[in-house]
Parts: structure tokens; C-alpha cells; sequence
């Protein structure tokens, strides 16, 4: 296979997984990684990137498929492939961008194994390896890069119950992500005001402030760019909303979110084990509408 027939395979799959179609996704890793392996092998200056974005793809589907030992194997063999070196160590050869983007699939498997300072100080070294030294100016796809590493550092920053840095790291993602703007996919980001709102909420409900949560989910929908995101990244949004809910005391709200996260993308909701533990949760509550219910027993969670 040539370098070229690689880089549209990679692409096809990325969207693929973007369009939250995990069991296709799952369908075609296999073949994707046999083949990128030997395009590198072949040709490691040109088939490198292939196969850091094929291992960084696999790490992420992995993560969200609750795989956490598979998504460490695999983000470490992307690591390994950008920089030549062994996982962890910020090593000086290899393309400093390249690594950058292998290090956003390492710190969510960081974050997912419960590493979450680790996932920090990874996400905030390779976020500032890359960060230009003037911010306006500066190229959107390096921003993109450098604000999603930021983002991952305050998610960490949040699942250790660090409240401070967390503001303080997402507030600095909000000021590369408003030079950036929304509606763009730079490195498989989809990094924007809008992501880093998301991630408002995410970091809202692992500090244990889920009407804050609820508050920002609210806001970020009611704007056109929410409709921008990727499937995958909607749904998995929705997600957090639902749990944000419960965690209110208001289950027809929680319900909504799930269902639409189900419209958005259904493998989301059907091969997510955090969705469907959402899920059995929502359709135990007596107050639960009738559609939660027929949901959950169709997908066997009650």
C-alpha cells in the first residue's frame, strides 16, 4: 500500500469514529494497523504519521470503549513511533507536533487509569513544547494542538479536585481557543470556544458542582456552533449533561439529554459502558419516562 492510499485510510476511519460508529471503527483498526506498520516499515520518514494517527485512533476508541489497558498499549506505541524513545520521556528528536498529538490519546488513557497528575504534567509539557511565544498570529492548527493539551491538563486538573488550576487552564484554552473559532478539525481536535465550554461541564461534574454544569450545558447548546461539533463529540457531551442532571434531582431532563445523545449517535449510548451504566441509573428512578425504560431493557441494562 502506498503512503498516499494509508493517509485516506487513516483519514476514512478518523471520520468514521468522529461519526461515532464504534463497531465499524472496531472493523477496520485491524487491517489499518497492518497496514500503516508496514508502510513504516518500508518507509519510516513517510509512513510515520500514518501510524502515530492510526495508534492515536485506536487508543481513543479504546478509552471510550472502556478498554483502559488496550488504549495504555496503544498510546504508548504512539508515543513510541513519534518519538523514537520510550513513553514518558520528552525525548529531543522526533517532530515536536507529532508527539504533541500522540500526547493527547495518552493523557485521556492517563486520566481513564486513574493517573490524572501524571495526565496533567504530560498534557502541560507537551502543550508548552509546541505553544508559540506570541499567541496572535499564530497558525489555528498548532493553537488547536496546544489548546486540546490544555484542555486534557484541566480535566486531569479537575479529576484530582483541583479547582483553581482547573479555571485557570481552561480559561487559558478559552483564549487560544477564541483565536482559533469554532467549526474547525485541526489534528482531529475539534478544538473551539465551543469544545472547551464542553469541557466546562465535564470538569464541573468531576468537582462536584452539577448545577454549575447543568447551567453551562444549557448555554453551550443554545448556540448554532454546538451543531458544529463532530457526532461523537456531541454525544459523549450529552452524556455528561445526563449525569449532570440526576445529579440535580431532575430526571425528565436527564432523560433528554440521553435520548438525544442516543439520536446524535447510537453506538454512543449502545456500546459506551458509561453510557449504559447512565442508563440503568436513569431507568431505576421512578420518575423515569416510559422511552428510558423501553431503552434500557432493549439494550439489557435492567
Amino acid at each position: 500500500m502506498s503512503a498516499d492510499r494509508l493517509a485516506r485510510d487513516v483519514t476514512h476511519a478518523w471520520v468514521t469514529f468522529q461519526h461515532a460508529r464504534y463497531p465499524q471503527v472496531v472493523g477496520l483498526i485491524p487491517g489499518l494497523l497492518a497496514a500503516a506498520q508496514r508502510v513504516h516499515a518500508d518507509d519510516p520518514v513517510a509512513g510515520r504519521l500514518a501510524l502515530v494517527q492510526a495508534y492515536r485512533l485506536t487508543a481513543s476508541l479504546l478509552v471510550k470503549l472502556g478498554e483502559t489497558e488496550l488504549a495504555w498499549l496503544a498510546a504508548d506505541r504512539a508515543m513510541t513511533t513519534a518519538t523514537g524513545d520510550v513513553v514518558l520521556v520528552a525525548a529531543a528528536t522526533g517532530d515536536v507536533v507529532l508527539v504533541a498529538a500522540a500526547t493527547v490519546p495518552l493523557a485521556q488513557v492517563l486520566r481513564a487509569s486513574g493517573r490524572a497528575r501524571t495526565a496533567r504534567s504530560t498534557a502541560l509539557a507537551a502543550a508548552y513544547r509546541i505553544a508559540p511565544p506570541d499567541l496572535d498570529g499564530a497558525p489555528a492548527p498548532g493553537l488547536s494542538l496546544c489548546g486540546t493539551l490544555v484542555v486534557q491538563a484541566a480535566l486531569a486538573a479537575a479529576r484530582d479536585g483541583d479547582d483553581r488550576a482547573t479555571v485557570d487552564l481552561l480559561d487559558e484554552a478559552a483564549g487560544m481557543a477564541a483565536l482559533v473559532g469554532d467549526g474547525h478539525d485541526h489534528h482531529r481536535t475539534a478544538f473551539g470556544p465551543v469544545a472547551v465550554d464542553l469541557a466546562r461541564v465535564a470538569t464541573a461534574l468531576d468537582l462536584g458542582h452539577a448545577g454549575e454544569a447543568v447551567a453551562w450545558h444549557e448555554k453551550i447548546t443554545a448556540r448554532d456552533a454546538w451543531r458544529w461539533l463532530p457526532a461523537e463529540h456531541r454525544a459523549a457531551h450529552l452524556l455528561d449533561a445526563a449525569r449532570a442532571y440526576l445529579h440535580t434531582g431532575d430526571p425528565g431532563n436527564a432523560a433528554r439529554a440521553l435520548l438525544a445523545a442516543e439520536h446524535a449517535a447510537p453506538a454512543e449510548i449502545r456500546h459506551r459502558p458509561a453510557a449504559r451504566a447512565v442508563l440503568a441509573r436513569l431507568a431505576h428512578d421512578p420518575r423515569a419516562p416510559a422511552t428510558i425504560i423501553q431503552l434500557a431493557a432493549a439494550l439489557g441494562v435492567i
